[in-house]
């Protein structure tokens, strides 16, 4: 029953995305030194001429497995999402202090016009050290390395 599962494995036939994912495997290979430059290129060819998973096999059956993960476009994918949700978190942060850069101004105002005359913007504090935090993070934010 294994056997005849996976023979019937080997002919599934394949996606480009699982062509793409074989692709990047023998660019890796080939970047560590794995495959010389026309192994690389003969691999290559053979990988999206491949129909069926068995054919797919054949062309990384002698370089070792690799996470997915550790697979270069997936690499740059998941560095480019992460760079886009820090970009998110980052305008959040703006859109956070200016709330509050609004109510502190609001209550400031309402004491000022409560007693009669301008009192000390004290606002300014909170505000601008806030802002300064912010304005930093821009300039020397996270270097995170994963």
């Amino acid at each position: 029953m294994g056997d005849e599962q996976e023979n019937s494995q080997e002919l599934v036939r394949v996606s480009d995305a699982d062509r793409q994912e074989t692709a990047d495997r023998l660019k890796l290979a080939q970047d560590e030194g794995r495959l010389s430059l026309s192994e690389y290129d003969e691999r290559l060819r053979a990988a999206y001429a491949a129909a069926t998973r068995g054919e797919l096999d054949q062309v990384v059956a002698d370089l070792p497995k690799v996470k997915r993960k550790h697979l270069p476009s997936v690499r740059a994918d998941r560095a480019e999402a992460q760079k886009a949700e820090s970009k998110r978190a980052y305008l959040k942060e703006w859109r956070s202090w200016a709330g509050v850069a609004v109510l502190l101004t609001a209550i400031w105002a309402i004491t000022s016009i409560a007693s009669g005359q301008l009192n000390f913007f004290w606002p300014i504090f909170p505000i601008g050290i806030w802002g300064a935090v912010l304005v930093a993070h821009l300039f020397w934010g996270d270097d995170e390395d994963d």
